[in-house]
């Protein structure tokens, strides 16, 4: 489907700000010392200086006690605009590295130019209704510089995916402990997952005994036929719901888009480290 294809070309781009060294460094210039403040205050920078419940909502699978560690103390170390410049500025320093033989010469600066501008026209079109990190985002004013704009267009368009996802799970009645319990037992690492999301080792067994009473795990903690096929029926309504964007982008403008961002979005991926929590594949070209 074209809404999961291009989720491999736009997730890379958006995912520096979380592990490039530019963005850890950029956050700390500000002072947001360690990874989760600069994280948290990043993240949720476009909401305003919220205290930790809207996040805890919005960002779902974060355990409750890991949110409250971050917010609202973060915004006594930097305000929200802060954090938003801090954030993109160290995403635009990890895209100007990666990208660096584009961003060298003319003829890239303008491939550059045009993969920025056909993704913000995308961005433009996303539906916001429901949706509140894709919504706060798309309120931010349109960087004027490319790979700002990239970036951003990457952000909006990562974020209204991540909103339509949280509204599948929570329609399949799941919550987010179970989630991670869930994609554990599927294709990720618990031992990646369950500290990058702060749950404890209780709520941890919670979750996977609310699993196999719902059928979703053996009695060796497997995921079962039926857990499987929830998350094809899952990954299915989450593309779905992401693809007005590239219905109102147009078929052509998209293989455009498949054809620049690719070697940007690879150098991207090839620069996330393997024990990310993302799960996000290579930048799919088929």
């Amino acid at each position: 489907m074209p809404a999961r294809r291009m989720w491999t070309f736009f997730e890379p781009l958006h995912a520096v700000t979380y592990f490039a060294p530019e963005a850890k460094e950029h956050f700390e210039r500000t002072g947001l010392r360690g990874f989760w403040r600069g994280y948290f205050a990043g993240r949720a920078a476009p909401l305003g200086a919220v205290e930790s419940p809207p996040v805890i909502a919005a960002f779902f699978n974060f355990a409750p006690q890991m949110v409250r560690r971050a917010l609202p103390a973060v915004w006594s170390l930097a305000d929200p605009d802060r954090a938003l410049r801090a954030r993109q500025e160290g995403a635009v320093a990890a895209l100007q590295r990666l990208l660096v033989q584009y961003d060298s010469h003319p003829e890239g600066k303008a491939q550059i130019a045009e993969a920025a501008d056909l993704l913000m026209e995308a961005a433009s079109h996303v539906d916001t209704g429901g949706r509140i990190l894709a919504a706060a985002n798309a309120a931010l004013a349109v960087p004027a510089e490319p790979l700002a704009r990239l970036w951003h267009a990457a952000t909006v368009l990562r974020e209204h995916r991540g909103d339509g996802h949280v509204a599948a799970l929570v329609a399949w009645e799941l919550d987010g402990c179970s989630v991670l319990a869930w994609r554990a037992s599927l294709d990720l690492s618990r031992d990646i997952l369950q500290p990058a999301r702060g749950w404890s080792d209780e709520e941890w067994l919670e979750a996977t005994q609310r699993l196999k009473a719902r059928g979703w795990l053996d009695t060796e903690g497997r995921a079962t036929d039926e857990a499987v096929e929830a998350h094809r029926e899952i990954e299915a309504v989450t593309d779905r719901v992401s693809m007005q964007p590239w219905e109102k982008l147009g078929p052509d403008k998209a293989d455009r888009l498949v054809k620049l961002l690719w070697p940007m979005a690879s150098a991207a991926y090839n620069d996330i480290p393997d024990w990310n929590p993302i799960g996000l594949p290579s930048p799919l070209v088929e």
